[in-house]
């Protein structure tokens, strides 16, 4: 486990955003997460919590996506919480909230509200189902939301239910990505203009959006529009995962000839008379081929076999094991910082890298720093 370097020599540890203020209405899932990734970049992210427990209940010294950030405690329900909300705003190039819709606005800190003293307030909202159509003002989440935008009927066998990916389609990819670019698409206009614009983030569109190119295959009869029949669903034999005699599991991934000849070859089939691979009506065969063959050794010698080869073929590792392997402890994915072993930032920049500075923010740990660098003195009397 390498240490994430804080002062890389030759390069500046400030990050991209360094300089860039963010103001995060505290919220669970994919908002707190699109913070993070601001943070990790350098931003000055500010989550503004409720006073009381957390939402979700737990240790908030653990979150990770609660990293990079400071904390400050402030109660909208309070005649004075949302005139400090809006002086953080104010002092901001980026707020996000991950409201229902409307609930900002009856607080008080609506995007009206909000950019009334900074018009060139970025204002981020992440929801799942949008700030407007006929669920806007309903409950949801991932599982419902990848559900209807289509992407959760692409995953699993042919005759099994659909399996659900935790949340990490629909909340994090659809939601969590879209809305961090979104932003940063805006705040690079607010610089140019001087204006500011709500960013409508709804985890529906973001996964729809995901599901372009299987629209396109779609369009032009090469995927069917049900799961496990196609190239990359796991329909494919050669694209699939195979359990091992240990109870392992290795991915195999072998789509161009050249890589499948590699495969077949180092799984011991290089002399058999194997069906066609490119007609479907051979795949059954293939796949018995192929799932007899991986239930002869074990996880551990199949992965000595496939391991420094193009086979495109790899053990399929739990959280901790992944955190463990060489080529992601040669490349510091996985850090361990502030006592906890978690993914290091990314992307990667040459000369403003990102950096593990704070370890997740505990609620209004600090509100007096807060109140001193943005010059929001208002703060310290929201304190309860």
């Amino acid at each position: 486990m390498s240490r994430h370097p804080t002062d890389p020599s030759g390069r500046d540890p400030a990050g991209p955003l360094h300089g860039v203020r963010v103001v995060e209405l505290a919220g669970i899932g994919p908002g707190p997460f699109a913070a993070m990734l601001l943070a990790d970049l350098g931003a000055d992210v500010v989550r503004v919590d409720r006073p009381g427990p957390s939402p979700l209940g737990g240790d908030p010294a653990h979150d990770v996506t609660n990293r990079n950030k400071r904390s400050v405690l402030v109660d909208l329900k309070t005649p004075e919480g949302p005139g400090t909300v809006r002086a953080l705003a104010a002092r901001a190039e980026i707020l996000l909230e991950g409201y229902r819709p409307g609930v900002a606005e009856r607080l008080g800190v609506g995007p009206e509200e909000c950019t009334a003293a900074n018009p060139a307030l970025v204002y981020g909202r992440m929801t799942g189902w949008g700030q407007h159509g006929p669920l806007a003002p309903r409950a949801g989440h991932d599982i419902g939301y990848i559900a209807t935008a289509g992407a959760l009927s692409m995953v699993g066998a042919p005759d099994g239910p659909p399996v659900v990916p935790v949340n990490l389609l629909g909340d994090y990819a659809g939601g969590s990505l879209y809305l961090t670019t979104g932003v940063l698409a805006a705040l690079l206009t607010a610089r140019a203009t001087g204006r500011g614009q709500v960013v409508d983030a709804a985890i529906v569109d973001g996964t729809a959006h995901l599901t372009a190119m299987f629209r396109g295959m779609l369009a032009e009869g090469t995927w069917q529009d049900a799961r496990g029949r196609n190239l990359l669903d796991g329909g494919c034999p050669y694209y699939g995962v195979y359990r091992t005699a240990d109870g392992g599991w290795m991915a195999v991934g072998a789509l161009e000839p050249h890589f499948y000849t590699e495969f077949v070859t180092l799984l011991g089939l290089d002399g058999e008379d194997l069906p066609d691979r490119a007609d479907p009506g051979n795949w059954p065969g293939l796949r018995d081929l192929f799932t007899a063959r991986f239930a002869t050794a074990t996880r551990e010698q199949w992965t000595a076999v496939f391991e420094g080869t193009d086979a495109c073929v790899a053990p399929v590792l739990s959280l901790r094991e992944a955190a463990g392997h060489r080529h992601l402890t040669g490349r510091g994915t996985y850090v361990e910082a502030h006592g906890i072993t978690q993914p290091a930032p990314a992307p990667r920049f040459s000369d403003t890298p990102g950096t593990l500075r704070l370890p997740p923010a505990v609620p209004g740990a600090h509100t007096s720093d807060v109140a001193r660098d943005w010059g929001v003195p208002g703060l310290l009397d929201d304190r309860p």
